[in-house]
């Protein structure tokens, strides 16, 4: 039976992995501190503070088939590594396309040049720091898994599922819902769980080298249509100008205030990565109008009008529109859609 070691388990991937692992055969143990959930049943759990010097004794028994690291903070890689590397026969790293310098250029691919590891409070500086350190440690051999957007029931960050919740919600109470200018513009994300199913299946193949664990890139409208569709949302969307969401005060892709997935036009090549790679080495995609099915199961259960970590609340939305001019249209910027 393979040995399997998670550094975390607890948390959205991190226990997606391990559950995973699990249904692929291993025996697998999840270090973390459990503050942030339970690892999957059948899963060992060493609680453990990875700050402190003796967090890996209890994992230092044995030889791991694979270790797989899921954090970028270099205070965590470096002890890891030092501890765990020499008894490891292959290691999985987490990483992010984000870590692309070129953010302009779409269907670049692992050759394209990274940033510069310069500011370590950086999401993108540390990982790729995180990456060369994991990269120099002697022993094990190294998968560095480049995910892009990664979605699915349970999403802590609220991205992806914004859209059919929002589009629920707009069924229930009649109001339009507020979209970018769509035309030009793309997404591409991966499932969660087929994203830890190819991180399990690779690393028991000795997978090695950089793979961007992306899916395919599919028109912004596209997605938008199938989310409102499963949604059953057959309502109005106002279509707002880059320029007319900013001057509205509506931030870009993430975060409190924001329209989650839309992105500068300039910015074009951020959701546009090849992900060859990722399929030759048996990276699999389910259906996108799967996965927002379950993504609106999960919404539905968790509250459509929540407090979300992502995104314009409702309330907020319809100020917005209201300062648009819509519905009528007539506002800067705001074009009614059906």
């Amino acid at each position: 039976m393979r040995q399997v070691l998670v550094l975390g388990g607890t948390a959205w991937l991190g226990r997606e992995i391990a559950r995973a692992a699990l249904e692929h055969g291993a025996e697998v143990t999840c270090l973390a501190r459990g503050s942030a959930g339970e690892a999957p049943r059948g899963a060992r759990l060493v609680r453990a503070d990875r700050r402190q010097p003796t967090a890996y004794a209890a994992v230092q028994d044995r030889v791991w088939d694979d270790v797989i690291e899921l954090s970028y903070d270099l205070d965590l890689v470096r002890p890891a590594l030092d501890a765990l590397a020499g008894r490891a026969e292959h290691w999985t790293l987490v990483s992010t396309v984000s870590v692309y310098a070129d953010e302009t250029t779409p269907g670049d691919d692992e050759r394209a040049a990274v940033v510069e590891p310069v500011d370590l409070d950086t999401y993108a500086h540390a990982k790729v720091a995180s990456e060369r350190a994991t990269a120099d440690a002697p022993g094990p051999a190294l998968l560095i898994a480049r995910p892009g957007l990664i979605v699915g029931p349970g999403d802590p960050s609220d991205r992806f599922g914004y859209w059919p919740g929002r589009f629920a919600l707009a069924s229930e109470d009649g109001h339009p819902v507020l979209v970018p200018e769509v035309h030009g513009r793309a997404a591409q994300v991966i499932d969660v769980r087929d994203l830890a199913a190819w991180i399990v299946r690779a690393g028991a193949a000795g997978a090695t080298g950089v793979v961007n664990a992306v899916g395919q890139v599919r028109a912004l409208a596209d997605v938008l249509d199938l989310a409102a569709l499963a949604a059953g949302f057959e309502g109005e969307r106002v279509a707002a100008s880059d320029a007319a969401l900013i001057e509205a005060g509506v931030a870009y892709w993430a975060g409190p205030r924001s329209l989650p997935l839309w992105i500068p036009v300039e910015m074009r090549g951020f959701n546009r990565h090849r992900n060859d790679a990722f399929r030759a080495s048996g990276g699999m995609l389910r259906p996108l109008a799967e996965t927002i099915a379950d993504v609106l199961d999960d919404e539905r259960a968790r509250g459509l009008d929540r407090p979300r970590r992502a995104g314009l609340s409702r309330l907020e939305e319809i100020t917005v529109l209201g300062q648009l001019g819509a519905p009528d249209g007539d506002g800067s910027g705001a074009t009614p859609k059906r």
